[in-house]
């Protein structure tokens, strides 16, 4: 375990390493270091300290929801901190997570409580980017889909933490991979920045993004994962070979950045 944690941390800073200065944000996904024991979490946890000292936001893809005191403990833990005593302690410390609403506003309310305190954020499982989502998600509730449902709740959860940006602290996740359900929420949720997964890999395209962002060409912040870290697998990165695989990650992203400027 402690092997493993230490080679995913080498492969993490290696990419960070190469690709800091083009984006603004990174997405570490917790169940991928969870599965490594303790030694996986503290790599998750020198990743998102690393990154946040190269000026990268910090995503946590965590997808924690409960109520009450539970919702309170998974805030603290991942956003805010908690007092040991006569100290104040942080945990991961992300500045964003994001959050599953089954529960309702029992489950978010402790986070949006939180981000109000901290200045930070989360973003809320809306429409999920994965073939089976429309089991739940596109099932229809007094008239309409129950994405929409959950995207009206979000644009009310985040009503109260609205920043000088115009932006809430309250965002959403919307699959790259439905963009007509894209088009729908953004008009659903005008204040929240959509998280944007599913580009690339998952068949995502850049000309399926335009209606995720608003009119100002803000609004949306689009991921790419297994696209960017695992780029050095992909034939059209071949010519860089394994031992530089943090080269490849770095033409992917600028390929990347290319590819999503020429929509607007």
């Amino acid at each position: 375990m402690e092997g493993a944690a230490e080679a995913i941390w080498q492969f993490n800073k290696a990419i960070v390493d190469a690709v800091y200065d083009l984006i603004p944000a990174v997405k570490p996904q917790i169940a991928m270091y969870e599965q490594f024991g303790i030694p996986g979490l503290v790599a998750f946890d020198k990743t998102v300290k690393y990154c946040q000292e190269k000026g990268l936001v910090v995503i946590g893809d965590v997808k924690r929801g409960d109520i009450g005191s539970t919702s309170t403990a998974y805030a603290n833990g991942h956003l805010g901190s908690v007092t040991i005593g006569n100290t104040v302690c942080r945990g991961f410390d992300e500045d964003f997570i994001t959050v599953n609403p089954y529960l309702g506003t029992d489950g978010i309310k402790p986070f949006v409580d939180v981000c109000k305190e901290e200045k930070k954020g989360i973003f809320v499982l809306v429409k999920t980017s994965n073939p089976s989502s429309g089991e739940l998600q596109d099932k229809e509730v007094d008239g309409k889909h129950l994405y929409e449902l959950v995207g009206s709740y979000v644009d009310k959860w985040g009503s109260e933490c609205v920043g000088e940006s115009g932006y809430s602290a309250v965002g959403a996740v919307v699959g790259a991979t439905y963009p007509e359900m894209g088009k729908v929420l953004r008009k659903v949720m005008p204040k929240s920045y959509i998280l944007v997964p599913g580009y690339g890999a998952q068949g995502g395209t850049a000309d399926g993004l335009k209606p995720y962002f608003n009119e100002d060409g803000l609004g949306a912040i689009v991921n790419s994962s297994r696209g960017i870290i695992c780029a050095y697998k992909q034939e059209k990165y071949a010519q860089f070979g394994e031992a530089n695989y943090a080269d490849a990650s770095r033409q992917a992203v600028i390929d990347m950045r290319d590819d999503i400027n020429s929509i607007f």
